[in-house]
């Protein structure tokens, strides 16, 4: 089952990773500005953000902008890729916030890295992790956003877990997800053409 896992994990990272690198191409998953738009983040945010952080933008809601983020507060984005929601987290939690952004993709991570020194984000740090195994203290969290992992990790149990321990007292966890509503066609089940399959 570890050889599994380990493979199902190489072949999303892969699949991110070649998103960052050529957002423009077509790819097993939606990618980009219009994606970001349909997904309800306003155009006129969009374009106040890096280019690097919407041209890759890979989520699959607007969940830094429904997550309750108090000014100050300390937010973790778990799979942030190439951080478009690590930036809206940073500014709404302001100067005194402090916004983790963790993937495990080195090529989501270098846009998200570019597009927070674009904006001179000072409260912004990214780190690369898995997301069973959290470089983050426990109870220490006001918010977490996750923004369409579930799906890609086998191990939800693990995440769940430390989501639960990262989360302070009163702490909140704002995710999204896509579900199917019912099970795929057979011809759709195998292959890359579907993120489901």
């Amino acid at each position: 089952m570890h050889a599994e896992i380990a493979s199902l994990r190489d072949s999303v990272r892969e699949a991110y990773s070649l998103a960052a690198l050529r957002p423009g191409e077509r790819h097993p998953f939606p990618v980009g500005r219009d994606f970001a738009g349909s997904a309800g983040y306003p155009e006129e945010l969009l374009r106040a953000m890096p280019l690097p952080a919407v041209e890759a933008f890979t989520g699959v809601s607007n969940v830094s902008i429904f997550a309750q983020i108090p000014a100050g507060g300390r937010v973790v984005d778990l799979g942030c890729g190439a951080g478009l929601d690590t930036l809206i987290a940073a500014r709404r939690a302001g100067p005194q916030g402090r916004v983790l952004g963790i993937d495990f993709s080195p090529a989501m991570l270098e846009r998200a890295a570019e597009s927070s020194r674009a904006l001179g984000a000072t409260n912004v740090a990214f780190v690369r992790a898995d997301a069973e195994r959290l470089p983050v203290d426990s109870a220490s969290v006001d918010v977490v956003l996750v923004n369409g992992i579930f799906n890609l990790n086998p191990r939800r149990d693990a995440i769940f877990r430390e989501l639960a321990r990262i989360a302070k007292p009163g702490g909140s966890v704002f995710g999204a997800e896509l579900i199917l509503r019912a099970p795929l066609a057979e011809d759709q089940r195998a292959g890359d053409a579907n993120w489901f399959s």
